[in-house]
């Protein structure tokens, strides 16, 4: 299939276009929001191709995967027709959420897509027709070693997200642990911090921390949390969202209690070989659950219905 998608999450992407399809993601003179175009920071195959906003229209294409309310407008304006489409919903809901209603709600012609049950649960679908196709991350490989006896995060915009993404609960786990913060817009953090590194840099580095800090309050279930635990790192959470499912009891620590998660911290720090064994079990719940090929091989019975 010719598939548009607009470059909006650049791990959810960087799992999709590795199926066996093409991939067309829109691009504006300035690579703004409405047309990112590639990614700088992964190695997307040759498959998924920029094309100019301008010449989409020309594009033979079989679907689209809208992501945003934004992309809903762009396909009717660039493309001139319609074509069968589902929407990803990548977000948990914002706001009074027992009354939030999805912007799909009211429709029944576009498939709503959950990332997580979470999702699904707590979004109002009203009439939309919803799946849930849960995350796929590429294997990086057991990169872990733990050497370095800190605490990796990974978060973008951690001040302005501050408590959705826990940034204000970092002070008292590094008071615990030393924690070196990953991610868009970590300067000037009191942390070590490492500001946007390409994927290929980040993983190896992050694995040399000897524990993985997941200190979102509300998110959907971050694509770095599985991605730390693919690498072979243990993990300390908090007990919300998703993450729940995600974690199994071997492969580290959940807790909605922030003195259990301190506490968890500061033993793995301090036992490596404890560390490590949580970390093997964390891989293998990823891998089991989180694997690309069930992911790619959901998506293609999902747009394979649609199309």
């Amino acid at each position: 299939m010719r598939i548009l998608l607009w470059h909006v999450h650049g791990a959810w992407t960087n799992a999709f276009v590795r199926g066996g399809h093409e991939y067309v993601l829109p691009l504006v003179p300035d690579r703004g929001p409405d047309g990112l175009g590639r990614a700088d920071t992964y190695d997307w195959p040759a498959s998924a191709r920029e094309v100019p906003w301008d010449r989409l229209r020309d594009e033979p294409l079989d679907v689209v995967v809208y992501q945003r309310p934004r992309d809903l407008e762009l396909a009717r304006e660039w493309l001139g027709r319609d074509l069968p489409g589902v929407y990803v919903e990548h977000n948990t809901p914002a706001g009074d959420v027992p009354r939030t209603r999805h912007l799909l709600a009211g429709r029944a012609d576009v498939t709503l897509v959950h990332v997580t049950h979470f999702n699904e649960l707590y979004w109002d679908n009203g009439r939309a027709p919803t799946r849930v196709v849960e995350h796929g991350v590429p294997d990086p490989g057991h990169l872990y070693t733990g050497e370095l006896p800190r605490a990796g995060v990974v978060v973008n915009e951690p001040v302005r997200r501050t408590r959705v993404a826990g940034t204000d609960l970092l002070p008292r786990f590094h008071a615990a642990v030393p924690l070196d913060v990953f991610g868009m817009k970590v300067a000037g953090l009191p942390y070590g911090t490492y500001e946007d590194l390409p994927q290929h840099l980040m993983h190896p580095e992050l694995a040399r921390r000897r524990v993985y800090l997941h200190p979102y309050r509300w998110t959907s279930l971050g694509l770095a949390l599985i991605e730390a635990m693919t690498l072979g790192m243990p993990v300390v959470a908090l007990a919300a969202t998703e993450a729940i499912e995600a974690v199994p009891p071997e492969a580290g620590v959940i807790s909605t209690k922030v003195d259990v998660l301190v506490e968890a911290l500061r033993e793995f720090a301090a036992d490596p070989e404890r560390a490590a064994q949580a970390g093997k079990a964390a891989r293998a719940a990823a891998l089991a659950r989180y694997g690309l090929d069930r992911f790619l091989a959901d998506w293609d019975r999902l747009l394979d219905e649609v199309v």
